[in-house]
């Protein structure tokens, strides 16, 4: 599903269970550490998907280990990111001369916990998602921004490292033409400086894509590298 979200130099992979056996390398069983028994197999069908999306562009027999923040660190040449919730992992590569950045998310497609919604919003976004759910109320729109913001903090890390706090980007997503709104597209702004990207010019935000499906929601953010000079 996550490749319906992302070009066509993106190699993707997904599972929506944990009954393939999965090896990890040392690296990844060093940054796992000594989870529970859930964690561990989410983990493990996760690099799963990331290696064989690896293989495919090329890097085969290649850990992913984890950063500082537990993100994923990728082979170099190689952009990535990984996502699990409950019901699916995935993967995603590209090669850095077709990408300066990915970012994916995935979450269950039900209503936030209670209380999260303030802890995530700034003020603006409140006022797009009264419009959206007064509109398409089969979406559960106050989700999807979660799942955008998560996708905004995955593309904004390996160009930033540094944190990206909620409160430090305003994201609004819109529906697509479909009556159903089974999807659409979502731009975030940045609310604090970014970094300078690789072919030049000062990071300001994103614009992704959303897509509701098999009970799931999913959001996607690609950033083309610059043409050869």
């Amino acid at each position: 599903m996550i490749e319906n979200l992302l070009p066509t130099a993106v190699i993707a992979r997904e599972a929506f269970d944990d009954t393939v056996p999965v090896t990890l390398y040392p690296e990844e069983e060093a940054a796992l550490g000594t989870p529970v028994d859930k964690r561990r197999r989410e983990f493990g069908t996760a690099r799963r998907c990331a290696h064989e999306a690896l293989a495919e562009l090329g890097f085969v027999g290649v850990g992913v280990p984890a950063g500082p923040r537990r993100e994923p660190r990728w082979p170099a040449g190689v952009v990535g990111s990984i996502t699990h919730c409950a019901g699916y992992r995935a993967a995603v590569v590209a090669r850095s001369t077709d990408l300066v950045t990915v970012g994916i998310d995935a979450e269950p497609h039900e209503p936030l916990p209670a209380g999260v919604l303030d802890s995530i919003t700034v003020p603006d976004e409140l006022t797009w998602l009264a419009a959206r759910r007064a509109s398409h109320p089969q979406v559960h729109w106050e989700r999807l921004l979660f799942c955008a913001k998560e996708a905004v903090y995955k593309a904004w890390y390996p160009l930033a490292q540094r944190w990206l706090g909620f409160e430090q980007a305003y994201v609004e997503a819109t529906p697509g033409a479909d009556a159903a709104a089974t999807g659409g597209d979502f731009t975030a702004q940045l609310l604090v400086p970014g970094p300078e990207l690789p072919g030049g010019g000062q990071l300001t935000g994103f614009t992704g894509r959303w897509l509701v499906r098999n009970g799931l929601i999913l959001a996607a953010i690609s950033v083309p590298a610059a043409p050869a000079a």
